[in-house]
């Protein structure tokens, strides 16, 4: 089942999007997540497999949300990113996954010798 986001707040302070959906579910999605996770063909890769690793994007901003039809957003990252479309489905499934799916992208930057930068 489809969901549908009731409330969405851009908390550019504290670097989270706070989304609440119809059934009751509410995530604070961090920037960064959202940076590292977005479905763009230029981090998800154009074939099968874990697609491009992204690094350096502690402090990455947003600058605008921009609603596409009734199914999702566009995000405007302020390190120029603004491709791939972050349909409602998607954004509940990063809110709802969010702890493995963290976990295994800090497993990947540690896997490539990667340290994050204090945020």
């Amino acid at each position: 089942m489809d969901r549908k986001p009731t409330e969405i707040r851009l908390r550019k302070q504290s670097r989270l999007l706070a989304i609440t959906f119809d059934d009751g579910q509410a995530f604070e999605l961090p920037f960064e997540y959202l940076r590292v996770s977005s479905p763009s063909a230029e981090v998800r890769g154009h074939g099968l497999g874990e697609g491009v690793l992204q690094t350096g994007k502690e402090n990455v901003g947003i600058h605008a949300l921009e609603p596409v039809g009734r199914y999702a957003l566009k995000i405007v990252f302020d390190d120029g990113h603004d491709t791939g479309l972050y349909s409602w489905t998607y954004l509940y499934e990063l809110g709802r996954d969010q702890p493995a799916r963290w976990q295994a992208y800090l497993d990947r930057l540690t896997a490539a010798g990667y340290a994050r930068q204090p945020v």
